[in-house]
């Protein structure tokens, strides 16, 4: 089939302009060994920006895929980092290359929080789905799925030495969790709102929470030894407030013998903060011995948590101060007073260290502390930066200083205009407070300037100078070489909505909300200061509307003025003499946004009414209305020297049309907010887009061609598939909805895995047909007959046996996505399954991974397997093969791990020999030297 018109497809190229995207939390990280404290990860869209905040760079960039991430935590050892996202993934990277090769899938909705446990062999996440699910990182494998919440989880904490698990959530509840029997043994109902963070302190023997008020609640926690079999327990339980998860009264029993067995707990008093909002995010260092907590506003509130021995000094000084006002008070009256006593508060445990005032409202923090007692803060702003700062904790008075800053990379605000240079090579991005311009090829700032809220913008021909129209109705003028504001022009009463350059190149045209349309020439005048020539603007003409202008364009052959305005039409009027030529209606909304084809020929407009109508300028007839987008239409753009045109919504997206066959092209997806506008380059090779997520997206121009149709069909089978993965999650035979539930989910990759199952085993079923066929066949003809073609799978495999391939293909299912892969299995091929496994466990290849799935399908089978006579015999070979290669799999393991221990101590008793002697032989190096240098110094004396 021909190709009667190519279109060529545009990719995402880069993310920049965002420092710190505001949804995911900040934390330090450690870089081969690098210096603590001198990196920070944030998240930025859908990737991770590692930043070495001393050199104010960009060190690392961790690649996400769509999503956009929610939460980061880097492992104890600081070689990985664990990442959130918003559709519910959890993906693991590399520190040390960037890459990502475990992935965990179980939540439906945003990871709300993670956290690793002290060995970092298992990792708990909370999500906007309420469900808690527990991870074994080291088998990649989900453990279970933990539900008891009602509103979102926002913090879960495991306890060091317990198997216990700690979570609180916006529904105003603290769960206890006993991770070995998978069941929340206590309810902690002491909030009256939504508990926003927590931390674990005093060797996990104290839990403070942060909620909605200005209070930070301690509780006290004792662990108990369990009660004897018989009898009363040793400790009765305290006075917190506990609601049982089931109101059948057996189970309220065993929750309250449960909870007696293993923990009580009491509140301790609290902390008052000075913010009198919700506390926003609740941290402590590493040894919990600073806590850093802030609300809605820029200051940061820092704690510090006594050590015993301090508390214990500060109780004695207490009571010498007591005992003395005592004897003074007796001395006084001349009457015997009762021995004071000291009662130990809270007050006395957790200090108030220092608050940090901020350039503007905090979102994130994390805190580290470093030797010699200082304390390192980074904090992630709501206007897209990062701060540092370091305090000594050991001083009387703590002041923290300002390190680093973060601001270079990005703007404050949202980007509201783009605009290309004449060359191809600079990009110009202005918003609320300033302009940037950047460097296309290498995303690096050339320039940064102080502007006034700017609204459109472009550059001077020439590229030397750009023109910005603000919101308060000035012409804001810069010269690039220097950075310097040459000019402000107050232009109009309103806001500069739009502006144009002529055709001519001799001057521009401006749009304002004060009803008028402004023509302005460009002049050189010689400024006063420097008695040099300065690029200026002079007013030459104004045409006066009857609504305010919200978008002005010229035709490229100079000839009509296309005027947008807010009673939803646009007016066409001659250039030359501004009289009226056209009037276009038919919008419902106001038009926000329009072009004009290279050839003056086609006149393309985008609503807020979400269409986008392509006109005629001959007759100002309308070719075709199409529904473009989900939301308004911020921006159209067409580009060079094609009737292709690009638009950008509300919606998320920016799309390709094609305006003379009336086709949607293509779809770029990648922003996570509105976009506001785009600005496409001369060449037509690039696009730049940028959004309210703070961030700009270079796209470009491929080779690669796009065929419609193809388009079409693949978006169908996006479509499908995403439905496909939000069906019912599949019920596992026996399993109640309960507390504990598996942790995996039904994904389109878990369904994709099991067809691929299933067409191994029938490829498997095929062979073995083909197989017996042929040795009927020889055994009927009396002699050997040729061998049957083999399948071209196994061939392309380098001729594997077909139970080899079954094994190959379950092998490339992901370890997370294994038992839901199995779960969505047909019981049809579980027979066979059974009896591949028990031939692969007698010839010992992959028996762990075999034995895992064996355990599974046995386990939501049973009943189906058990009452199959055919089965019998199989079941009956698989115990007795599977406990017999168990057995010397693990007798292995043992004497391996025996001889690795022996060698350990071996190389490490080597090693101290080596390094005595060494050190020895440097010592005697040394001396030689010294004795060298004092000949010297007495031969020239």
């Amino acid at each position: 089939m021909g190709l009667t018109k190519q279109y060529l497809r545009y990719v995402a190229s880069a993310v920049f302009g965002v420092i710190g995207s505001q949804k995911a939390n900040i934390t330090y990280v450690t870089l081969r060994g690098g210096e603590k404290g001198r990196y920070v990860a944030v998240a930025a869209c859908e990737h991770v920006f590692i930043w070495d905040v001393r050199k104010g760079e960009k060190v690392l960039i961790l690649q996400g895929q769509k999503h956009e991430v929610t939460f980061l935590c880097p492992s104890p050892d600081g070689v990985h980092i664990a990442v959130g996202y918003e559709d519910g993934a959890v993906r693991i990277f590399s520190l040390l290359n960037g890459e990502s090769n475990v992935s965990f899938n179980g939540h439906k909705s945003a990871v709300s929080v993670i956290h690793y446990d002290a060995l970092g062999a298992r990792l708990v996440t909370g999500s906007k789905d309420t469900d808690v699910i527990v991870w074994d990182i080291i088998n990649e494998c989900g453990l279970y799925r933990l539900r008891g919440h009602k509103d979102v989880i926002t913090q879960a904490l495991f306890l060091r030495d317990k198997n216990l698990l700690v979570t609180c959530s916006k529904d105003s509840f603290v769960k206890w969790w006993d991770l070995d029997t998978q069941h929340c043994f206590k309810t902690m109902v002491g909030h009256r709102s939504e508990v926003w963070g927590m931390v674990l302190l005093s060797q996990e023997s104290r839990l403070l929470t942060g909620s909605a008020d200005s209070e930070l609640r301690a509780w006290d926690i004792n662990y108990l030894e369990e009660a004897k079999a018989e009898g009363e327990p040793k400790v009765k339980k305290g006075k917190t407030l506990l609601v049982d998860d089931d109101e059948e009264d057996n189970k309220e029993d065993v929750d309250e013998s449960l909870e007696e067995r293993i923990l009580s707990c009491e509140k301790a008093g609290s902390i008052l903060r000075e913010a009198r909002d919700r506390v926003v995010s609740l941290t402590a260092d590493r040894h919990a011995r600073v806590i850093a907590c802030h609300g809605n506003d820029s200051v940061l509130e820092l704690f510090t948590v006594l050590s015993e021995e301090e508390v214990q000094k500060k109780m004695t000084k207490k009571l010498k101060k007591a005992k003395k006002k005592a004897t003074k008070a007796q001395e006084a009256s001349g009457e015997e007073t009762e021995e004071p006593v000291v009662k130990r508060m809270l007050k006395d445990e957790i200090i108030r260290l220092t608050n940090i005032k901020a350039s503007s409202k905090i979102r994130w923090v994390d805190c580290l502390s470093c030797a010699g007692g200082e304390l390192k803060v980074a904090l992630l702003l709501q206007n897209n930066t990062v701060e540092t700062y370091s305090l000594k904790t050991s001083h009387k008075t703590p002041v923290a200083d300002k390190t680093a800053r973060l601001t270079l990379g990005g703007h404050r605000t949202d980007v509201r205009t783009l605009a290309f240079s004449s060359d191809n090579l600079a990009v110009l991005s202005a918003s609320g407070d300033t302009v940037k311009v950047w460097n296309r090829s290498t995303l690096q700032v050339i320039r940064t300037m102080a502007c006034e809220y700017a609204l459109c913008s472009l550059f001077v021909p020439g590229d030397r100078q750009i023109i910005l129209g603000t919101k308060s109705g000035k012409l804001q003028i810069f010269e690039l070489g220097s950075g310097s504001l040459l000019e402000t022009v107050d232009a109009h009463d309103g806001a500069v909505w739009s502006i144009c350059l002529a055709p001519d190149q001799r001057g521009i045209i401006s749009g304002s909300a004060d009803k008028t349309v402004k023509f302005w020439e460009f002049e050189l005048v010689k400024d006063k200061e420097t008695s040099q020539k300065r690029l200026t603007v002079k007013h030459k003409r104004t045409l006066q509307l009857e609504e305010d202008v919200l978008c002005v364009k010229f035709s490229p052959d100079h000839r009509l003025l296309a005027v947008s305005l807010l009673d939803c039409t646009v007016k066409i009027f001659y250039t030359d003499t501004l009289k009226f030529f056209l009037s276009l209606y038919g919008h419902k909304l106001p038009v926000l946004c329009l072009d004009i084809s290279h050839d003056s020929t086609i006149i393309a407009t985008g609503s807020a009414d979400r269409n986008v109508k392509i006109w005629g300028l001959d007759f100002g007839d309308c070719h075709r209305s199409m529904f473009a987008h989900d939301d308004s239409v911020m921006f159209l753009q067409f580009v060079p020297k094609t009737h292709l045109f690009f638009t950008a919504g509300k919606d998320k997206k920016i799309k390709q049309w094609d305006a003379d066959k009336f086709e949607h092209i293509q779809t770029l997806e990648g922003h996570h907010r509105e976009v506001w506008c785009l600005a496409i380059s001369p060449n037509g090779d690039h696009l730049v887009s940028s959004s309210h997520d703070k961030s700009l997206r270079l796209w470009e121009r491929t080779r690669e061609p796009i065929i419609l149709e193809e388009e079409r069909e693949m978006e169908r089978e996006a479509e499908f598939e995403e439905s496909l993965a939000k069906g019912d999650a599949p019920v596992v035979p026996g399993e109640t909805q309960g507390e504990a539930a598996p942790a995996g989910k039904k994904t389109v990759e878990t369904v994709k895995a099991a067809e691929r199952i299933m067409e191994a085993l029938e490829l498997y079923k095929g062979e073995t047909r083909k197989m017996e066929e042929h040795r009927y066949a020889c055994e009927s003809a009396g002699k050997e007959l040729p061998p049957p073609q083999p399948n071209p799978i196994l061939v392309a495999f380098g001729n594997v046996s077909p139970s080899r391939y079954v094994l190959d293909v379950i092998k490339k299912v992901r370890s997370s996505e294994l038992e839901v892969s199995l779960l969505v299995l047909p019981f049809p091929y579980v027979p066979e399954l059974l009896k591949l496994f028990n031939s692969y466990i007698q010839q010992g290849l992959e028996v762990e991974l075999v034995c895992r799935c064996l355990f599974f399908l046995l386990k939501i089978h049973f009943g189906q397997i058990s009452s199959n006579q055919m089965l019998l015999s199989v079941i009956d070979e698989l115990r007795t093969n599977t406990l017999s290669k168990v057995r010397e799999i693990r007798d292995v393991m043992g004497f391996n791990s025996a001889a690795l221990q022996f060698l350990q101590r071996e190389i490490e008793s080597k090693e101290d020999v080596m390094f005595f002697a060494d050190a020895t032989g440097r010592l005697e190096e040394k001396k030689k030297k010294r004795r060298k240098r004092e000949r010297a110094v007495l031969t020239i004396a």
